[in-house]
């Protein structure tokens, strides 16, 4: 199997080698396209029918013997793959025209090659019984996903981010492995299906420890979340899309198989507590940044951490269901997760293409060079609000289908007395995170779009072309439809959560989906009938003569652009409470108390990092450079030591081979 892949990437690779430049990105979303319908033919057959497909039977090099099989939660992930693919795919066919002429052929190739080499590597990733395979295909989703954020490496800090990934990546990978050989030591095999026999060994916590530190490195969790604020800015908008939307979904994946197995009251109940706390924090933690960026693509990042935080809290929620024997919170809650990923998968990938459409009319994101974008670009405004509101968990769209069944979740367990405090934590968390989400989008929406534009580049800013913006509408088309239909949305769910939770489908599709559809559709009701009076009032007041005149400007008589909010004067109160976390980077100077009159123009942003990725990244950043100063002191430029060393390393090779290490 793995040749036989193998073959045909190599096939790809010299179809879209040869092809011209304009036609590499059709050539990949033609393989793209015929593997995502591939795809969703049997995860819908799955869906519909409940069982288990085998697509096939290989015997692994590692761990024996493995497969690849479609179970409802397979399918359910294969669909979210399926959805981002398909519109990254056709939205990258006109986002990477702006690059042409700056960028070569190979590197064109290589980006389009990684980008279908992602997309099957994540669809080998869910479908894997575990094992070999499974880590064939993670280590293929890095690798892919590694070349993919490299694509702009002549800037340095695209390079940094790039290798601060990989390095991060691995380190997981490592722990993955750690827990793969700690199934096979106990069982003789490495399959997830061999995981209750391996916790009946009381092994659980600490192999649940090692698997939730290896996927939770991919998902972004605190404190392993440092590369995602610096990948997915680094990276091309269609391929932030896809990383954010689904592939560190891939982490959330693992946790599942892995956290599903558990059977046990006490470590169920252990479980759940880590994975509410990791939530919590991670949640609190994402919010509270993503409000204090100035940069329209690391709020972006921080803001897939906090959803990430999110569907671990409902996670967290279900496993303590599960321990406590109650049926209705654990359902609910792994549903109200499962559909958060899915919903976050559509508004996050409309938002990044949003992001992307600026990028490609200003070279840039960050945030005090746009303003007045809606009137410039308004099928991109809309859609950008679109999701806006989705992702703030506005009725009626999807993001507020998913938060409204981790909320009960929730608000069940208060009720029936099980876990109550821990309940009331993760409704207090979730709450304060909706509220600082609700800050942070007002603030990217309002500094981008809204008032008068800030940068003299926004006299040429036009609405892009017709092909990117048929790629959104596929993304918003899935939020408007799970939003207003969400009885289809948790049917789909549902069917995935049973595999875990039996009771999932008639709980949730049975008694919890028409209560929210029917709130999903009063809520639509109402905007309808509002949007109709405001039509009302504007036709009555065109009979009417009114008088306009200059909005009042506080005593100012001409008002201009520089008195609007900024991106860091909107959130000044948040930003002053995590100052303690961050490590800023200002760039321009403040305006002196003593300057009453100050320039016309005058540049000043201030960029906020993590401090805890120096954590993470200054140990690398040190050994990488000695291991570079002991390297060039082999390069001398004489032959004779040259050849030395060649000698040596054949020296080398007899003696392992002596010992049969090699």
């Amino acid at each position: 199997m793995y040749l036989h892949l193998l073959l045909a990437f190599a096939l790809l690779a010299a179809i879209i080698f040869a092809l011209p430049v304009r036609w590499k990105a059709w050539a990949a979303t033609a393989a793209t396209t015929a593997a995502a319908v591939a795809a969703a033919a049997t995860a819908a057959r799955c869906l519909a029918t409940g069982e288990t497909l085998q697509l096939a039977r290989m015997q692994g090099p590692l761990f024996g013997p493995e497969s690849l099989t479609v179970d409802p939660l397979s399918a359910l992930f294969l669909l979210i793959i399926v959805i981002s693919s398909v519109s990254a795919s056709l939205y990258s066919c006109g986002y990477m025209k702006h690059y042409y002429g700056k960028k070569s052929s190979v590197q064109f190739s290589l980006h389009y090659l990684s980008l279908v080499a992602l997309v099957v590597s994540m669809m080998m990733v869910v479908t894997s019984s575990g094992g070999f395979s499974f880590l064939f295909g993670w280590e293929m989703m890095t690798i892919a996903s590694f070349l993919l954020i490299l694509f702009d490496a002549q800037r340095p800090e695209v390079l940094r981010a790039a290798l601060t990934y990989l390095i991060m990546m691995h380190v997981g990978f490592v722990f993955l492995v750690a827990g793969f050989a700690g199934i096979d030591a106990v069982c003789g095999t490495a399959d997830f299906d061999a995981l209750p026999y391996c916790y009946a060994s009381r092994h659980t916590l600490s192999l649940f420890v090692i698997f939730l530190i290896g996927f939770g490195m991919k998902a972004g969790i605190f404190p392993m979340h440092v590369w995602l604020p610096e990948a997915h800015p680094a990276a091309p908008s269609h391929v932030s899309a896809l990383m954010s939307g689904v592939m560190i979904k891939t982490g959330v994946y693992g946790i599942i198989r892995v956290a599903g197995e558990i059977t046990e009251v006490g470590q169920l109940h252990t479980a759940g507590i880590i994975l509410l706390a990791v939530g919590v924090v991670t949640g609190l933690w994402g919010a509270v940044q993503a409000a204090a960026q100035n940069d329209a693509k690391r709020l972006l990042a921080y803001s897939s951490m906090e959803n990430v935080g999110i569907i671990f809290i409902a996670l967290g929620v279900a496993a303590l269901g599960a321990g406590a024997d109650d049926p209705v919170v654990a359902s609910i809650a792994l549903c109200g997760a499962l559909l958060h990923t899915l919903n976050h998968s559509l508004f996050k990938s409309l938002l990044y293409f949003g992001a992307g459409n600026l990028y490609s009319q200003m070279h840039t994101t960050l945030l005090d060079h746009f303003g007045g974008a809606a009137k410039r670009m308004p099928v991109t405004a809309a859609l950008f609000l679109l999701a806006t509101a989705a992702i703030c968990a506005l009725p009626p769209l999807n993001g507020f289908a998913g938060e409204f069944l981790i909320y009960l979740g929730m608000m069940d367990s208060v009720s029936n007395g099980v876990n109550v405090l821990y309940a009331v934590g993760g409704i207090t968390a979730l709450a304060l995170i909706g509220g600082i989400v609700l800050l942070a989008f007002a603030k990217l929406f309002g500094v981008i779009f809204l008032g008068s534009p800030r940068h003299e580049g926004m006299n040429s800013v036009r609405e892009v072309e017709g092909l990117r913006l048929g790629a959104m509408a596929i993304p918003a088309a899935g939020i408007i439809m799970a939003g207003l239909l969400p009885q289809y949305a948790v049917r789909v769910v549902s069917a995935a959560a049973a595999e875990f939770s039996p009771t999932a489908v008639y709980l949730v599709e049975a008694d919890v989906a028409p209560t929210l559809t029917r709130v999903s559709l009063t809520a639509a009701l109402l905007i309808i009938l509002a949007a109709l009076l405001y039509t009302v009032k504007v036709r009555a007041q065109r009979r009417r003569n009114v008088t306009q005149g200059p909005t009042w400007g506080c005593g100012f008589t001409a008002p201009d652009a520089r008195m609007q909010y900024t991106g860091e004067s909107f959130a000044e109160g948040l930003e002053s409470l995590a100052s303690t976390f961050n490590s800023d980077i200002v760039e321009g100077r403040v305006v002196d108390k003593g300057e009453i009159f100050p320039p016309a123009v005058r540049n000043y942003n201030v960029r906020h990092k993590d401090r805890v990725g120096r954590l993470f990244s200054a140990w690398w950043i040190e050994m990488l450079r000695m291991i570079n100063q002991r390297i060039m002191r082999l390069r001398t430029g004489k032959i004779n030591n040259y050849i030395f060393f060649a000698l040596m390393f054949l020296v080398l090779v007899f003696v392992l081979s002596l010992f049969n290490i090699l």
